[in-house]
């Protein structure tokens, strides 16, 4: 239990996960994939991860007519709630995120998901990318323009460049070019029937429904909506869809992972 408490929360010390939980300045996120509205669980999600400390959100989701829509904002979830009051998000697939600024000042363009070139790939993340800046200015030699001063820009542009139809075999190799730690969601216009995940050193769970699926980077953002998880583990890559979850390292080589039962573990 506490090499699990310490891997989905970030607690330091078994038995202080709830002290240390709410000093966290950490980003949040959620995904969805299934066959309710995903800006909707995103929102609650991410409202469950505002002890983390932020100041911006975002929700991306692939449009039913296969179009990629986002809605960023500065400021609290309230914000973000009113923006989809008045300009409604609809999708079955999205992913949303709350950020604790670390490369550049909070604002719009710095909020993620940030989005390829092309506006097909929306990547969400949590975690610092080391050799962003050489990456940055190797992807900007090659023709790719950046909107934001962050470091996760990069990997949107990367998978958009590895991208040739297989949206997991991008995120794959986009991961290989990565120093760092880090924890990702990703969804793409051309591919609208999976979410990809994969983290390293940065926490990450799949939620398991029933025709849907969820990710979170803490458990808690999705415990209302499932008491089963996998626990991600360092340089694992998820494959989620409506219908299933394929975890795999990175050669691909599956893995079989443990269901968790959250009703089983207290969640303060």
């Amino acid at each position: 239990l506490q090499a699990y408490c310490r891997q989905i929360t970030g607690c330091i010390k078994h038995g202080a996960c709830t002290r240390e939980r709410k000093s966290l300045k950490m980003c949040g996120i959620v995904g969805y994939i299934g066959t309710r509205q995903a800006p909707a669980i995103c929102l609650a999600g991410l409202r469950r991860l505002e002890y983390r400390g932020y100041d911006s959100a975002g929700i991306a989701v692939v449009t039913d007519d296969g179009r990629l829509d986002l809605r960023k904002v500065v400021g609290k979830l309230d914000v973000m709630a009113e923006t989809l009051e008045s300009q409604p998000l609809i999708g079955s697939l999205g992913i949303g995120h709350t950020r604790w600024a670390t490369h550049g000042k909070p604002s719009v363009e710095n909020s993620h998901p940030h989005l390829s070139c092309d506006g097909k790939v929306a990547v969400v993340h949590n975690g610092i990318i080391e050799n962003y800046q050489e990456l940055r200015a190797q992807l900007e030699s090659e023709g790719h323009e950046f909107r934001s001063q962050t470091d996760t820009e990069v990997m949107a542009h990367l998978v958009e460049k590895y991208y040739d139809g297989d949206l997991r075999e991008a995120a794959r190799k986009a991961v290989l070019d990565l120093h760092g730690a880090f924890a990702f969601g990703i969804i793409c216009a051309d591919s609208p029937g999976e979410l990809i995940a994969v983290r390293r050193f940065s926490p990450l769970v799949v939620g398991i429904g029933e025709g849907e699926n969820y990710i979170a980077s803490d458990m808690g953002a999705i415990r209302a909506e499932t008491d089963k998880v996998y626990v991600i583990g360092d340089d694992e890559l998820c494959k989620i869809t409506a219908a299933g979850v394929e975890i795999t390292d990175l050669q691909l080589a599956p893995i079989e992972r443990e269901v968790y039962e959250l009703s089983l573990i207290h969640i303060s």
